[in-house]
C-alpha cells in the first residue's frame, strides 16, 4: 500500500511524497497518523537518479548516431528507506528515449540578396528639396 513519505530538502523545506513501500515488503512505523520521514534528504534520495540519466545522456550523445537532441523520460518511486527508484513498468524498467535530428540542408544555394539601390539624397523618388535641381 502506498503512503505519505515526508522528505526534507538540504535548505529545511519539507517534500511530502506518495511514497511505496520497499520490495522486501518493509514498513516505516510514523509516529502518530503523519507521514514517514525518509532517511535521506530529498536532493540525496534523488542523486542515484541524476547519475543514471547523466549515463544514459552520454550513451546516446557519444556514440555514432549522433543526435541534434535527446530526451529522457522514466517514472520514479520514492520510498523512505532507499530514496528515488526508477519505476518499474510494463518490462522490468521504464525508461523511454527519444532521439532527434536536424534535417539536412537540401543542397541548393541560397538565392543571393538582390542589391538595392541607392536612394538619392533628395528621397527615394526624385521629389522633395533639390528635386528640381535648386537646393
Amino acid at each position: 500500500m502506498d503512503r505519505l513519505v515526508e522528505f526534507s530538502t538540504e535548505d529545511g523545506a519539507r517534500v511530502v511524497v506518495e511514497g511505496v513501500e520497499d520490495e522486501d515488503g518493509a514498513r516505516l512505523v510514523s509516529r502518530g497518523d503523519g507521514p514517514a520521514r525518509a532517511a535521506r534528504t530529498f536532493e540525496a534520495s534523488l542523486e542515484g537518479v541524476r547519475a543514471a540519466a547523466g549515463s544514459a545522456l552520454r550513451v546516446f550523445r557519444d556514440g555514432s548516431l549522433r543526435p541534434d537532441s535527446v530526451e529522457l523520460e522514466f517514472g520514479v518511486k520514492l520510498t523512505a528507506e532507499t530514496g528515488a527508484v526508477i519505476a518499474k513498468g510494463a518490462a522490468e524498467g521504464h525508461l523511454v528515449v527519444r532521439l532527434s535530428w536536424s534535417p539536412e540542408p537540401t543542397g541548393r544555394p541560397e538565392q543571393p540578396e538582390r542589391p538595392r539601390r541607392p536612394e538619392r539624397a533628395d528621397g527615394p523618388h526624385g521629389e522633395g528639396p533639390g528635386a528640381d535641381g535648386r537646393s
